[in-house]
């Protein structure tokens, strides 16, 4: 099944746009703690490579799509002193959230995160040296459409880098992932976040999005002139980097 049909409540009560926002509503207290704890904390690590991976390129202007509680956006505007990060998200659970963190932490004149559409972005064209998403694409209701929008708000020469969880494809590997993610992350998450639905939706989508090189494939059709797929850690997670 193509994951713009993977839906969190699947029960024809809206369109994936409007169930994810209703999702990311319900578990915006509980979404940190949660990241947190169901990537024993690796996904800071994760971040930390993204990041880097913008270091050396053009990265004064970059916006973060689906940009939660503003974890990337915090780290882009810390690690590589950019004039302006412009985070938009649909939730405006977790994007209020985020404004919190950017307020204790003093960024207010650097990072500005605001509710916006990933398939109907409020910029023009070219806004931006750099485009970033973590974990997001797959909430897409339109991923090819999610990243036409991406590359038309970039700058020619410029970046984007998707950070986004996989399946892991070895077999040793494969057997102690399906484990956590269909049975340990859902009953923790249920107790968590109240949200019956939101960490059984987590690995249905994971599964059902593009991956490696279907991925890149997708990029490249949306007008990217190359791309890329790193994994991490044993392709739990995988980087997709994108150059316009």
């Amino acid at each position: 099944m193509q994951v713009e049909n993977i839906t969190p409540y699947g029960d024809g009560s809206g369109d994936k746009t409007r169930q994810v926002r209703e999702m990311f509503d319900n578990i915006a207290p509980a979404y940190d703690f949660m990241n947190r704890a169901m990537t024993l904390g690796i996904d800071r690590v994760w971040r930390s490579r993204a990041v880097r991976l913008l270091r050396e390129e053009p990265h004064d202007d970059i916006l973060d799509i689906a940009t939660g509680t503003g974890d990337l956006a915090i780290k882009l505007a810390r690690d590589l002193d950019p004039i302006t990060v412009t985070g938009v998200d649909l939730s405006e659970g977790m994007v209020e959230i985020g404004r919190q963190k950017v307020e204790k932490m003093g960024l207010q004149e650097v990072v500005t995160l605001g509710i916006g559409d990933c398939l109907l972005l409020p910029f023009t064209d070219g806004a931006f040296d750099a485009v970033t998403c973590a974990y997001g694409v797959r909430n897409f209701a339109d991923l090819p459409a999610g990243y036409r929008e991406m590359h038309r708000v970039l700058r020619p020469g410029g970046t984007v880098v998707i950070l986004e969880l996989s399946t892991p494809r070895s077999k040793a590997v494969k057997p102690f992932y399906n484990l956590y993610t269909r049975h340990v992350i859902p009953t923790v998450g249920r107790m968590v976040s109240k949200d019956v639905r939101a960490y059984s939706y987590l690995p249905e989508s994971i599964a059902a999005v593009p991956q490696g090189d279907e991925m890149v494939r997708i990029m490249l059709e949306a007008g990217f002139s190359s791309a890329r797929a790193i994994p991490l850690t044993f392709g739990v997670c995988t980087i997709y980097v994108a150059k316009k």
